[in-house]
């Protein structure tokens, strides 16, 4: 359920680790004395040095405040390729986040403590809660500047310092920023996920797609990553436009009706729910903080279909005013719902809008890496199938641009299931103009190319569309004609 496949070695704030450093201050005397002297002194330090390793990692905690971060904090950067299935840590698939550039938190702050505490955090450990902050940072953005690079080791080894054997410099990817969604938790047994209090781990696919002087770095990875170094801050959603997202998630049903709610403004700390006349504070899913446990208006616990919420930011403001959202589950959930995420439409009424049907409830968020850090996160392009009639069983592919640079673009595709019946799987394809062209990286995709053609399968958590749905996968390529042909999708 949490991140997978963590890239090589991790990242969070330097810091003195080990044991503390001494210096000698008359080395000429010590190296006169007789070698048994010297041995003894020698396995007197260690002692002290043992001594007080433990100590230091006995006392507790520095507690965070892990509400916010009113001004940049900076910590070491590591890289993972994706979240796990069906869900990342937040609670929602990779595929219906608001961007790609996504990034994890730290679960605890326990530096020389490397085992886990249970999750959601207790009351009792509060002072080891770490960024993630029990899920509540789930859904906000961040903005991410890249700092300094290391020249040493920059492993993650439990009790041993950020960048041993080196130290921290700067370099041409200095500056370069890139808006990124929280989505995930780190609690890893390393020192980047325990030791490092504003340690971030990123999207792998979005490390190139860092700014700098309006352009994407291109080539900061893997030559010059080593887990550099970055600064970062809580920020609104950039650009935001629309209302948020609601789904049903896996087994949700009228006895636990589970929901995810996404596109945020600020992120989310809390869902209320409407049960006989009264608000009452919905329960977050263990501590998946874009995931709430809410109740029918007839109250908790009865076989009522009718759903009315009001979300809470992380500001503790209601969400437009105190709009409220009004729902059914989705069609096919009454005795759980199959898939990951079912998108829910609503209707909205009350707070900063008057009643009309959601505009947001679509079922295909937009996941569109952002290479830009003023990217939308507004829906991606239309795929809408241009027949009037489709088969039961097809799907449609489109592809757009995101942005390119000299020597290389960023696109992203669209699939739509233009049949009348969900399909479980799919495979696209299209074919580039020239043989310049090569695929850098993709995401959300299992890509192959031969020659001119290119082919793109469902990954196993976005093969599964509903009738009119859509999801997108992207990719980054090297080179200069961007005009691509031969778009097909074929469910599988």
């Amino acid at each position: 359920m949490y991140a997978v496949a963590r890239g090589g070695t991790l990242g969070g704030t330097h810091r003195e680790g080990g044991a503390l450093p001494w210096r000698p201050t008359m080395p000429h005397r010590y190296l006169s004395w007789p070698r048994r002297a010297r041995h003894a002194v020698l396995a007197i330090l260690a002692a002290l040095g043992s001594a007080l390793v433990l100590l230091l990692a006995a006392l507790p905690a520095s507690a965070l405040d892990v509400s916010g971060t009113p001004s940049p904090v900076t910590g070491n950067a590591t890289w993972f390729t994706g979240l796990g299935s069906p869900y990342g840590g937040c609670g929602l698939p990779q595929a219906d986040l608001d961007s790609q550039n996504f990034l994890a938190l730290n679960v605890q702050n326990s530096p020389g403590v490397y085992s886990n505490l249970p999750r959601p955090i207790p009351a009792a450990d509060a002072s080891e809660i770490g960024m993630f902050d029990n899920g509540l940072n789930c859904g906000r953005w961040v903005q991410v500047t890249i700092g300094d690079y290391c020249t040493g080791i920059n492993d993650g080894a439990q009790n041993e310092p950020f960048c041993r054997d080196g130290s921290w410099v700067a370099d041409q990817f200095n500056g370069a920023t890139l808006d990124m969604v929280v989505a995930d938790s780190c609690d890893d047994g390393n020192a980047w996920c325990k030791d490092d209090p504003y340690h971030v781990d990123l999207a792998q696919a979005s490390l190139n797609l860092f700014e700098l002087n309006g352009q994407p770095v291109g080539d900061m990875y893997p030559n010059s990553w080593n887990n550099r170094q970055v600064s970062w801050q809580f920020i609104a959603a950039p650009n935001y436009t629309g209302d948020i997202d609601i789904g049903a998630i896996q087994g949700a049903q009228p006895y636990w009706p589970a929901i995810a709610i996404s596109h945020l403004p600020n992120g989310i700390h809390g869902v209320q729910y409407l049960a006989n006349g009264v608000w009452v504070s919905a329960d977050m899913d263990s501590d998946q903080g874009d995931d709430y446990i809410i109740g029918p208006t007839t109250g908790t616990g009865t076989p009522g279909t009718q759903y009315e919420i009001q979300v809470t930011d992380a500001s503790g403001n209601l969400v437009n005013n105190g709009e409220i959202y009004s729902f059914t589950l989705p069609a096919g959930c009454t005795d759980g719902c199959a898939a990951a995420y079912t998108p829910v439409s609503y209707t909205s009424s009350g707070g900063g809008a008057s009643p009309s049907p959601s505009a947001s409830a679509s079922s295909s968020p937009s996941a569109s890496p952002s290479a830009s850090p003023s990217a939308s996160a507004s829906p991606s392009p239309s795929a809408s199938p241009t027949q009037t009639v489709a088969p039961a069983g097809s799907c449609a592919l489109t592809s757009s641009v995101v942005t390119s640079w000299s020597g290389g673009y960023q696109v992203q595709f669209t699939v739509t299931n233009s049949g009348t019946a969900p399909i479980t799987g799919w495979q696209s394809g299209f074919s580039f103009a020239d043989s310049a062209e090569s695929v850098t990286s993709s995401w959300n995709a299992a890509v192959a190319a031969s020659g001119l053609k290119v082919t793109a399968s469902n990954e196993s958590y976005n093969g599964s569309i509903s009738a009119g749905g859509s999801t997108t996968w992207g990719m980054v390529v090297t080179g200069s004609n961007s005009a691509l042909s031969g778009l097909t999708c074929t469910p599988t």
